[in-house]
């Protein structure tokens, strides 16, 4: 069978349980893709022979009848998730030649499950960016195209490798993680799948650290029923993290019955932003229709604190950042300065950092070091804390009114061209974020789900906001959506 790295997770582990083709054919034409795929710069670091090595353990494993649903199955791993002795770099030159002695929890439980890792994924640097180009290793490109115009386009960020990568068939599906967005704006940018599970789902052990209270992992996949097989796999509880919550793991796939009679999809009126393009208002007014139509409730529903969460979320992460990122200095791993005669440990740091960390890395530590400082302590990083509570009980009241799900557009445009928002101010970047940071804010579960195209052919998604910890009910609303849109739009191969 040609073309199998064009099937999704569901598909190609049905036909490995039936015999139909191995694990070794689905990860050699993943491979294959990879290779002819290098103008995207979505793999970063290629593992061509671990992956052939846990494939035909995979092979071996199926056949004796030992197979979970994610046995055999070809992904990509973010570069953010701590891989043993495979280069795991954050896209920073600051850790550069860093390969861990250790496997974090979430790439670990894939391996446990048979999956098998094609190689790592470029990304933002340090999950830092809207647009994938802050990486050490350069853009990454979108497999999509605008109507008939060659301009290259962004995967957005930062897990835009994963998103690039899925929805170009290089992999099956992908890691991915977020912390403002950082699954949901790429996926709904390239036209797949990208969940972020309720903050503590799947462990943060061994994920490289940027907002330690905001940051969660999540598959990116190309339909929601993979992304329920994924999201299973990825998930557990784990000592080692002490956020990671104590709670069995359902089965999400068995959950997608796509019947929603009765559920009530809250729209909130605090998402329509001035200037919003028609098309994304279009989009979400299609969306609730379609939800209407497979016998959901749709209540308008208000979350009168959404407009403090973008101000509350960039005092908040780039605080956190400045914190976690203050470990990188060149002493016992990663890129070390060359220092001059007489230089001493603070000149180490000092010269090590500014060649290490990239401009956007540099300006959210400087705004992180200015919050937490002792004069403005209380006047922003304190504030903006005090303003997450109320964002987070704005959801908590919605909730217990008996609201289901919460329908918002993903982003508030289609992708933009690579450089086009290089002179912008970092302000109009960081709005890309604006549909989704309240989500992190809140530690709830959030979907972006592909649901139509704009007028020069590109994707636009849906988010689905859920109650905290019913990722299965969330999933089993955005298959219904997705059923309802029926998007099955792929980009021309150009590349």
């Amino acid at each position: 069978m040609s073309d199998l790295n064009k099937l999704g997770l569901a598909e190609a582990r049905d036909l490995l349980r039936k015999g139909e083709t191995t694990s070794v054919e689905l990860t050699e034409s993943c491979l294959s893709a990879i290779d002819a795929a290098d103008a995207l710069n979505a793999f970063v670091h290629k593992t061509p022979e671990i992956a052939l090595e846990r494939a035909k353990a995979a092979d071996a494993r199926i056949a004796e009848g030992d197979a979970p649903a994610m046995c055999g199955l070809p992904i990509g791993i973010k570069d953010l998730f701590c891989t043993k002795g495979v280069d795991s770099q954050a896209a920073s030159r600051i850790l550069e030649g860093f390969k861990p002695e250790y496997e974090s929890t979430v790439s670990q439980n894939l391996v446990d499950a048979g999956a098998v890792m094609l190689g790592k994924l470029n990304m933002d640097e340090f999950a830092m960016g809207s647009s994938n180009e802050t990486s050490v290793y350069g853009n990454v490109v979108s497999p999509w195209r605008r109507g008939n115009d060659d301009a290259e386009l962004t995967p957005g960020g930062s897990s835009g490798g994963s998103a690039s990568a899925v929805a170009a068939d290089l992999c099956l599906a992908a890691t991915g993680t977020d912390t403002g967005g950082s699954i949901r704006q790429p996926a709904a940018f390239t036209g797949i799948t990208g969940i972020k599970p309720t903050y503590g789902r799947c462990s943060r052990w061994g994920v490289v650290a940027f907002a330690s209270s905001l940051d969660q992992a999540g598959p990116m996949t190309k339909n929601v029923r993979d992304a329920a097989i994924m999201l299973e796999a990825m998930c557990s509880h784990d000592p080692k993290d002490s956020t990671s919550a104590d709670l069995a793991v359902p089965n999400f796939e068995a959950m997608l019955t796509g019947d929603i009679k009765g559920k009530k999809i809250g729209i909130p009126k605090e998402y329509r932003m001035d200037g919003m393009p028609g098309e994304i208002e279009k989009l979400w007014s299609d969306g609730a229709e379609m939800l209407k139509a497979a016998g959901a409730e749709i209540v308008d529903i208000s979350l009168p604190h959404t407009k403090y969460a973008l101000p509350a979320y960039y005092v908040i992460a780039p605080a956190e950042a400045s914190s976690n990122l203050a470990r990188y200095d060149g002493v016992r791993y990663g890129h070390r300065a060359t220092l001059a005669q007489g230089d001493g440990i603070t000149e180490m740091y000092e010269k090590t950092r500014a060649e290490g960390f990239g401009p956007e890395v540099q300006r959210r530590v400087m705004i992180g070091t200015y919050v937490l400082s002792a004069g403005f302590y209380d006047a922003y990083y304190n504030r903006a804390r005090r303003v997450r509570t109320l964002i987070k009980k704005d959801f908590e009241d919605v909730f217990a009114a008996g609201i289901d799900a919460i329908l918002t557009p993903a982003t508030p445009s289609a992708a933009f061209g690579l450089g086009e928002m290089t002179d912008a101010d970092p302000v109009q970047m960081y709005l890309n974020d604006v549909f989704t940071v309240t989500v992190n804010l809140a530690g709830l579960p959030g979907i972006a789900v592909p649901a139509g195209l704009d007028k020069q052919g590109l994707p636009l998604g849906l988010q689905l906001i859920g109650r905290p910890w019913e990722e299965g009910d969330l999933l089993n609303t955005a298959y219904a959506l997705e059923d309802a849109a029926g998007f099955v739009a792929k980009p021309a191969k150009w590349w």
